[in-house]
């Protein structure tokens, strides 16, 4: 990884259609960009996770990426983060970190992805 250029790490559930999906959306909206973005797939690598800190169980209900700094974000952050580089996106990544708005979409987000693990026997 170039030090000039340091990339963010996606850690997201390739074994999620949804998410694949939603990775697909975001390469094409982040255009360029996206170069700085690595996606790197959960499924199976739950040793590597706990290597670098993120509780697999976590990994799969919550969206986690490592920013320039090394530092693991997840949930909203996580989101926000990635948002802010699309500039389409960045009134939303506002959006979404605003007091009263950011624990209600942290819940109906956990709601959804509990489901959707559940529906899939994965929970």
């Amino acid at each position: 990884m170039n030090q000039d250029n340091p990339k963010i790490i996606v850690y997201y559930d390739g074994a999620c259609p949804k998410c694949v999906k939603d990775r697909l959306s975001y390469e094409k909206l982040v255009g360029k960009a996206g170069e700085n973005v690595c996606w790197t797939d959960i499924t199976g690598k739950e040793d590597h996770l706990r290597e670098i800190g993120i509780d697999p169980r976590k990994a799969l209900t919550e969206l986690h990426v490592q920013d320039e700094n090394q530092q693991i974000l997840s949930e909203m952050d996580a989101y926000i983060l990635l948002m802010s580089k699309v500039p389409l996106l960045k009134p939303l990544a506002w959006l979404i970190g605003l007091p009263l708005v950011r624990p209600l979409l942290a819940k109906l987000y956990h709601w959804q992805v509990f489901r959707r693990l559940r529906r899939s026997g994965r929970l």
